[in-house]
């Protein structure tokens, strides 16, 4: 049997196992090993007064067809559902709120003059931002991230003021770490035809699909893990939990307990226990508050950096911008995000809710605080061989939308490259 039609997969998160599910459909025998006792990775639940909520992902971008048509191979079609329209708000550096500009793209402005802009910014951070159409559109065109980009072409006051607290609060990273090409795809051409990053965004949301940004599934995204280990189960791939791989090489891998494991690998995982991490904390809060059923910041609030009287990032107002679950319960739910180095508490979560909310909030009735770890990318370069196929969110950046087709893309490779080392 050629190496390739036998495949080991380190790591049971979302991209661990699409990849093993595309490789089993694909012909090849699939052995998962995941060092923890759960698979999913970050797309999980916890229970929060009764209700199954999410704890890691929450919603996916709908740009592209890789996670909906996973969906509707899963049967999850049916409970694909999309948020409410209501915009989210921005917490300003000065603890004042304001509407995000309704007309921007990872908080880009697509009319830097509108009024929302100059409501968030102000005057002359706004006519900074104008500039940009004078610049030739070749000027930051070959910027690797969003910060190199947006500094460029509109100044650092549009950065700090609306793509940064986009940004952190989308994916939990600061702009100049975050791709521009895997966070906004098309950008880049977009401004190159356009000649200005403001027409680019207006191009690229009129390109989009109509609708909201964003979905989510019925009864929370983490649903789609129990259809992948449920078709994974089905299909006759071996999954193994509590497993630790400790080294990999061209002909399988090797766990702490010794066991050789044989097979070309595939890491969706890095290896090293002592990689860089950056944690992130979620606290999702239950509140008896009645006064918050007309969602007095829209489906939620992203908050700049320096702002005083907050320590979250981020707070989306769940109930507010999910359906089903305001059918689900008359309380309130309210999750926020938390970056490195804050003690959360559910007192804390309360206290920055009211802050953000600009309304009285009551003791929790039930709370949950959930803790993550992220990966730098190609953190575990000492450990595996050259041309080491990786998928994962340290591979090819965050978000379902980016995740999920990039794992798709390496594991059909897979097959392929055996077919060519045979003929």
């Amino acid at each position: 049997m050629p190496a390739a039609e036998r495949v080991v997969i380190v790591g049971g998160g979302v991209a661990g196992l699409v990849a093993a599910r595309a490789l089993v459909l694909a012909g090849c025998e699939i052995e998962l090993l995941e060092k923890s006792e759960r698979l999913g990775g970050q797309l999980t639940s916890h229970s929060v007064a009764g209700i199954e909520l999410d704890a890691g992902a929450e919603a996916y971008a709908v740009r592209g067809d890789a996670v909906p048509t996973l969906l509707r191979s899963l049967h999850l079609a049916d409970d694909i559902v999309h948020p409410a329209s209501t915009p989210a708000w921005l917490h300003r550096a000065d603890g004042s709120a304001v509407p995000l500009p309704a007309t921007s793209l990872l908080g880009i402005p697509g009319v830097p003059l509108a009024q929302d802009v100059i409501d968030a910014i102000g005057m002359g951070a706004a006519l900074r931002a104008q500039l940009d159409n004078l610049l030739p559109g070749l000027v930051a065109s070959k910027a690797q991230s969003v910060g190199e980009l947006v500094r460029r072409r509109m100044g650092q006051a549009v950065l700090d003021g609306l793509v940064a607290p986009v940004v952190r609060g989308v994916h939990s990273v600061s702009p100049d770490e975050l791709d521009l090409d895997r966070a906004a795809p098309g950008l880049r051409g977009a401004l190159l035809r356009q000649g200005s990053l403001a027409a680019a965004v207006r191009s690229r949301r009129e390109s989009a699909p109509a609708g909201a940004a964003v979905a989510s599934l019925r009864g929370g995204l983490h649903r789609m893990v129990s259809a992948l280990v449920a078709d994974l189960d089905r299909f006759g791939v071996r999954v193994r939990t509590g497993v630790e791989v400790t080294e990999v090489d061209a002909d399988g891998a090797r766990t702490a307990a010794g066991e050789r494991v044989t097979g070309e690998v595939l890491l969706a995982a890095p290896l090293r226990a002592d990689a860089p991490r950056t944690r992130v904390t979620v606290a999702t809060i239950a509140v008896d508050a009645p006064e918050l059923a007309d969602a007095p910041r829209g489906t939620g609030v992203l908050v700049a950096a320096g702002a005083p009287d907050v320590a979250a990032r981020a707070l989306t107002h769940l109930t507010a911008k999910w359906e089903w679950i305001a059918e689900s319960t008359p309380l309130q739910f309210l999750r926020l995000s938390y970056d490195e180095g804050v003690e959360v508490t559910p007192e804390l979560a309360r206290r920055d809710a009211e802050a953000l909310l600009g309304r009285r909030i009551p003791a929790p009735v039930d709370s949950a605080v959930v803790h993550w770890e992220r990966v730098g990318r190609r953190v575990d370069a000492e450990h595996a061989i050259d041309g080491m196929r990786r998928v994962g969110e340290a591979e090819s950046g965050t978000g379902l939308a980016t995740v999920i087709p990039y794992a798709l893309d390496v594991a059909n490779a897979i097959p392929s490259d055996a077919d060519g080392r045979q003929d």
